[in-house]
């Protein structure tokens, strides 16, 4: 068996904030909270993964900047047409998220780690799950996803993190990334966002 490792990250956009990170390896999950560039840098080259799957902006719309008032990319443009819900990238905090987001994408493409662009909350939509706002139903989306992907989690603590559990959904949208069951939306010549093939009764007609 081909041994896949993968690391999802629900990146926040300051460093004082928890970032949520997801080590997948065989359908093993070990999750873990970290917070600088430096320590989260430093756990993903450690892992040597093969992708890495990142919830934040990875690009900018084609000619234009964060400070342009129509920051909408080809990918949020195409999110819409599934009827998912999302913030544009130069709304109020994504700001920052989108400049440490593309800043990591870089330095990580630079030591030769392939860098992926997702969102959580589109996988959730597109899977039918409901999205984890509350307390209860992160038990209850982790349940669900460890039984269709077969997945090991190793050292979960019962009260398991929102930032986790979504670094969890990263990782797994790059693993059918590397696996090909996957949907690109955007332009690659501007950015694409990786998501989960929904299934056909799932599917917007």
């Amino acid at each position: 068996m081909t041994d896949q490792r993968v690391v999802g990250l629900d990146l926040a956009g300051s460093e004082n904030r928890p970032t949520g990170l997801c080590f997948l390896r065989n359908r093993k999950v070990i999750t873990k909270l970290a917070y600088g560039d430096g320590e989260i840098l430093e756990e993903i080259v450690s892992f040597n993964p093969s992708v890495v799957a990142i919830d934040a902006p990875l690009s900018l719309p084609a000619g234009k900047n964060l400070n342009s008032q129509y920051c909408i990319r080809k990918c949020d443009e195409e999110l819409r047409k599934f009827g998912i819900r999302f913030f544009p990238i130069n709304f109020a905090g994504m700001r920052k998220l989108t400049e440490r987001g593309i800043r990591l994408k870089k330095i990580l493409e630079e030591k030769g780690i392939e860098a992926i662009e997702t969102y959580p909350g589109a996988f959730y939509d597109l899977m039918g799950l409901p999205r984890p706002k509350k307390r209860r139903v992160v038990g209850q989306v982790l349940r669900a996803l460890t039984k269709k992907f077969n997945l090991e989690v190793e050292g979960v603590r019962e009260r398991l993190s929102f930032h986790e559990l979504d670094s969890i959904v990263c990782a797994l949208v790059g693993l059918l990334y590397l696996k090909g069951e996957s949907i690109c939306l955007g332009d690659p010549k501007e950015g694409l966002m990786i998501l989960p093939r929904p299934p056909k009764e799932n599917r917007k007609s």
